[in-house]
């Protein structure tokens, strides 16, 4: 059984060392979670990261949940989703009533064209990571070029059109 505060811990870590979002965070939850730990398979991890995208919330918070109970039961869903929320939280209620000032500040500007790209790269190794865990035979490639090709050709389409359609193909190209 996990200890509780060590699964805590790990997602304040999470929250606390990760700008971006929830994408930003899936290469340092991977460190974490499968490489430092061995807690999840990467075939585990990608499949409550795909779980966690389709359900409403933000990726982040779901997967910290999802993780967390997979892990250590409701209680392990609670902490770990405090953990990856709590750096934020403190944040906004410590920042929030500068933010409106700083955020005219020239050098945010600079900090922010510095932090664009950093955050770019993070989403990428989230992408390149989530690849190799989930392209696991030509089927699967396949599906998932031809749902990037859609995304890509109709950009106004629905995400959850495209999920949707990954899905149904799914359940058609593997019968059993």
């Amino acid at each position: 059984m996990i200890e509780l505060l060590s699964l805590y811990g790990i997602f304040l870590k999470i929250g606390l060392f990760t700008l971006g979002g929830g994408y930003a965070m899936i290469p340092l939850m991977e460190r974490e979670i499968i490489t430092a730990h061995s807690w999840l398979t990467a075939a585990e991890f990608i499949d409550i990261i795909a779980v966690a995208e389709v359900t409403p919330g933000p990726l982040a918070i779901n997967a910290a949940t999802f993780i967390g109970y997979r892990l250590a039961g409701a209680g392990g869903a609670l902490l770990a989703t405090l953990g990856v929320v709590t750096p934020s939280l403190a944040i906004l209620l410590l920042c929030g009533r500068f933010l409106g000032r700083a955020i005219l500040d020239p050098r945010a500007e600079r900090f922010l064209n510095g932090l664009r790209p950093a955050l770019i790269a993070l989403i990428s190794l989230a992408v390149i990571t989530l690849a190799r865990a989930a392209l696991t035979d030509t089927v699967t490639a396949l599906i998932g070029a031809a749902v990037f090709a859609a995304a890509l050709l109709l950009p106004r389409l629905n995400p959850l059109c495209l999920i949707a359609a990954g899905a149904v193909l799914g359940l058609l190209l593997y019968p059993y």
